[in-house]
């Protein structure tokens, strides 16, 4: 917007008084009859070449005061530093030919009010005032008739309007003033500011990049974790249906095997596509959350051969869809991990809406293992219990683990329960 604004201002500070002078001649001709006799119209003649003169060798100072400070016209004239020799020449000399003109036509006034705008910019603050006070003139005498005021009545009216014109031209330069102050006050505060903000450009660029690197490693982390639980998971189910494949003399069995492979193939291949994009799996698309458990459960059964039950306990509500993916996943790790170390027998799965909490359990009677011998290890990566702990961090939750050997295994993931947007 500002940029827009100052725009506009230097469009007017390089056109405005040709358009200003153009529009007071064509006024003032069509006029002439009444207002101007015909040495007068000489005498307006002589004039507007050297306004257009004058005017055109401003308009091309300008722009070399503008390049000498990189910035635009209005703002070098601005910068002028409490006026300058060739500011207020020009200044002068154009409210003399305005006034002159302003005398032989009222309607020249029209030339001779550009006073009121750059009189602040090219002059010094006490002979701003004055260059105001010149201009209004010219203007009080258009607007009460033409100078010089021919009759007392139009002698009244010419003092009351130079008293308005001077009076308002004096206040809104006192207001600009103010203005400008108080923008150059703002414009030291933004410099204190990025003062500021240089002196901690080295620290602020070194937590970037520990954001940046964060963010990677995340990401990272993110991706190991899913293809560890979809292309990792998904090969070995098929190379134990390609075993089984490899030991049966039975071609209808191994037929059955083999497509029990090939769909596996295609599932984690589905799966792992994504995964690069980050979208929730597959089994959730279209199925809520117990029902992508339900099938999962039972899909793992079927390929297993081990028996494994799915309940789900409390109300069902509509979950966010990083709840129930992380969930889903930290089933299907545990079911890979029972199926991979457990022997197990038998396999429960239980989801359980518990008000503002949701929780997983995973059981079976396997053979257990010894939980300090199998602790965590740090920067793993996000696999196996490891895994599932930080899958269940990302969303504010938890995974225990309870197991002693030739007891079984229990893991139980507890989240926040998080509705669907």
């Amino acid at each position: 917007m500002a940029r827009t604004v100052e725009g506009l201002w230097t469009q007017f500070f390089r056109y405005g008084p040709y358009a200003l002078l153009g529009l007071a001649t064509l006024l003032g001709a069509v006029a002439v009859p009444q207002l101007m006799t015909r040495q007068e119209l000489y005498i307006a003649g002589i004039l507007l070449p050297p306004a257009l003169a004058l005017q055109t060798w401003w308009s091309r100072a300008l722009p070399r005061l503008a390049a000498s400070r990189a910035e635009h016209p209005v703002a070098a004239a601005a910068a002028l530093p409490e006026g300058t020799t060739a500011g207020g020449v020009y200044f002068a000399l154009r409210t003399v030919i305005a006034f002159a003109l302003t005398w032989l036509n009222p309607f020249f006034a029209l030339y001779a009010c550009l006073g009121y705008f750059d009189a602040g910019v090219l002059l010094r603050p006490r002979a701003a005032r004055v260059g105001l006070l010149v201009t209004a003139v010219p203007l009080a005498g258009s607007q009460s008739g033409g100078l010089p005021p021919a009759a007392p009545a139009q002698w009244i009216a010419f003092a009351v309007l130079l008293g308005f014109n001077a009076t308002l031209a004096l206040g809104l330069n006192h207001l600009g003033v103010k203005e400008a102050q108080r923008a150059e006050e703002r414009a030291r505060t933004i410099a204190a500011l990025e003062q500021a903000l240089a002196e901690n450009s080295a620290l602020h660029d070194q937590l970037v990049i520990q954001a940046r690197e964060a963010g990677v490693a995340d990401e990272r982390r993110r991706l190991a974790a899913e293809i560890h639980d979809t292309i990792a998971q998904g090969l070995t189910g098929i190379i134990a249906q390609l075993q089984v494949v490899a030991a049966t003399p039975d071609p209808g069995q191994a037929r059955e095997h083999l497509d029990r492979a090939q769909s596996l193939a295609r599932r984690s291949l589905g799966e792992a596509r994504r995964s690069v994009h980050n979208l929730a799996p597959a089994a959730l698309e279209h199925d809520t959350l117990p029902e992508a458990l339900k099938k999962t459960v039972a899909e793992w059964s079927e390929r297993t051969g081990v028996p494994a039950r799915f309940t789900a306990t409390g109300t069902a509500e509509p979950l966010h869809e990083e709840v129930a993916a992380t969930l889903l996943r930290i089933a299907q790790e545990a079911l890979a991990n029972t199926a991979k170390h457990a022997a197990a027998d038998r396999v429960g799965v239980t989801l359980s809406y518990m008000g503002d909490e949701i929780t997983l359990d995973v059981r079976d009677d396997g053979r257990g293992f010894d939980q300090p011998a199998a602790a965590p290890r740090s920067g793993s990566g996000g696999f196996g219990l490891d895994g599932m702990r930080a899958r269940a961090a990302r969303i504010a939750g938890s995974v225990a683990v309870e197991s002693e050997p030739g007891q079984g295994t229990a893991i139980s993931a507890r989240v926040p329960l998080v509705h669907h947007d």
